[in-house]
């Protein structure tokens, strides 16, 4: 009940609450105490589809109880658990406590399953079939909806397998990434670049770099346009792991490749999140996951 922005909405809710249950018992008490005059043959004298006729036979007494026992359980669900506006209920109990409590209990239980792996290193880690076993499943469970089963990425999720590596591909550089998640921002440059002419050339330019196909007089025209795009990408197009820069010379392309792409990248920028997996995964987790990413593009290392 965070959500209320004045206490009348919790007073509403708990009195709209209590009146409920409180109307269902008198409703209850009115009908079982009203007795319908019946005629010599035990009907009420209602007929329908002309041959079914209501009897007055009264409600089941084990039915009644059965509505009786449902408010008495009602009343005191609401005394013991929230439900009552912004009523905390006596035992205290509340989703995230239940679900810090499961997620505790779970750790406790993985425990010793990621004790042996305490003291490896990330290379030896990543060469142990047992800890590669465990890092697949968690590479599945919380990476693969973005990165896929592969570690191949789609457009817009890079490759994990390629070796190419925006934050760094260390294993210290992978954890942190893991660990803390990631925020690459491309900002808007057409403006420092100049007209939608200087845009079009300079994205020639790009794709010269890597060896694409472009149109060399373009290409020639926007080299010096580059100059806005060097602080992070270096002059050389490199690219620059310490701000997430990508490396322009490798003709790998994270977002499309063509004139197309690169000139509405240049024109309306780019914002990419990889979300933080410290509150998610504990740090025995992240270990083995960091091996498992590492291996995936170190399998020569990891064999040794």
């Amino acid at each position: 009940m965070s959500d209320f922005t004045h206490n009348f909405w919790s007073l509403y809710v708990a009195g709209i609450t209590i009146i409920g249950i409180v109307a269902c018992g008198l409703l209850l008490w009115i009908t079982s105490r009203k007795k319908v005059e019946a005629t010599a043959d035990n009907t009420t004298g209602h007929v329908w589809d002309v041959d079914l006729t209501e009897m007055n036979n009264p409600m089941p007494r084990w039915w009644m109880w059965l509505f009786v026992i449902t408010l008495v359980f009602g009343a005191g669900y609401l005394i013991a658990y929230p439900g009552l506006g912004t009523f905390k209920g006596q035992l205290g109990w509340t989703q995230l406590g239940e679900y810090q409590a499961e997620v505790d209990k779970a750790s406790a239980e993985l425990q010793p399953l990621y004790a042996r792996f305490a003291s490896m290193k990330t290379e030896e880690m990543a060469g142990d079939a047992a800890a590669m076993a465990i890092g697949e499943r968690l590479f599945m469970n919380n990476c693969a909806q973005c990165h896929g089963s592969d570690a191949r990425g789609s457009k817009g999720f890079p490759s994990l397998a390629d070796g190419d590596w925006l934050y760094g591909g260390a294993p210290d550089q992978i954890r942190q990434t893991i660990h803390d998640g990631r925020v690459g921002v491309m900002p808007p440059m057409a403006a420092a670049v100049g007209s939608p002419e200087d845009v079009r050339n300079l994205s020639h330019y790009v794709l010269s770099l890597s060896g694409s196909p472009h149109d060399s007089l373009k290409a020639s025209l926007g080299k010096s346009k580059f100059t806005a795009c060097a602080a992070c990408h270096g002059m050389d197009g490199k690219g620059n792991v310490a701000l997430g820069a990508p490396n322009l010379t490798d003709d790998i392309w994270l977002h499309g490749w063509g004139e197309a792409a690169i000139t509405a990248m240049i024109n309306n920028g780019k914002t990419n999140e990889m979300p933080a997996q410290a509150g998610k995964l504990t740090d025995a987790q992240i270990s083995v996951l960091t091996a498992y990413v590492w291996g995936l593009s170190n399998k020569a290392g990891a064999a040794r």
